[in-house]
């Protein structure tokens, strides 16, 4: 969990998936794209998702690797760049992608992928404040003191309560 993450948010796969698919909704008519970035590993099912319902079929990844024990971020490291084929659809500057990712956190990996693709769209489910002006469009905003617990981090266990119970 990142330092000063107090709040949890649990996200079911029903959810994300509506979640997506509003993505998806706000997203149609913005753009041509002709490909989708997907930043991995979290952008994986959102960016299949987007693809779907906007009919794109190129599907691309680039490889960013910032929280490497699933708590802490650290230092941002590009594991896997871009085929250049896919950059050069909108001319060699990336205006012809869209980018999606699961979240914008404090917006070290989305400026990264910025810094590579300057004119692509970026778009992400879930958006925190610090990262809010790197992305393009996002569904739900939550504050930076959330730490998002997706689907495919979880399984099915017992939430307490959100409130401690008073006592009698």
């Amino acid at each position: 969990m990142s330092a000063g993450a107090e709040k949890v948010f649990p996200v079911s796969w029903d959810q994300f998936h509506r979640d997506a698919r509003a993505l998806a909704w706000r997203l149609a008519g913005v753009g041509n794209w002709k490909a989708v970035v997907c930043v991995t590993r979290g952008g994986l099912v959102p960016s299949a998702i987007v693809a779907r319902e906007l009919n794109i079929r190129i599907i691309e990844t680039i490889g960013v690797a910032s929280y490497h024990d699933y708590q802490t971020q650290g230092e941002i490291e590009v594991i896997k760049q871009v085929s250049p084929a896919v950059v050069e659809l909108g001319g060699g500057d990336g205006s012809a992608v869209l980018i999606v990712d699961d979240l914008v956190d404090t917006g070290k990996t989305a400026r990264v992928v910025r810094e590579i693709l300057p004119k692509a769209h970026f778009a992400t489910v879930y958006a925190k404040p610090m990262g809010r002006p790197m992305v393009d469009t996002f569904i739900t905003e939550v504050s930076q003191d959330t730490w998002i617990y997706f689907p495919w981090d979880t399984g099915l266990a017992f939430q307490p309560p959100i409130a401690e119970p008073k006592p009698a």
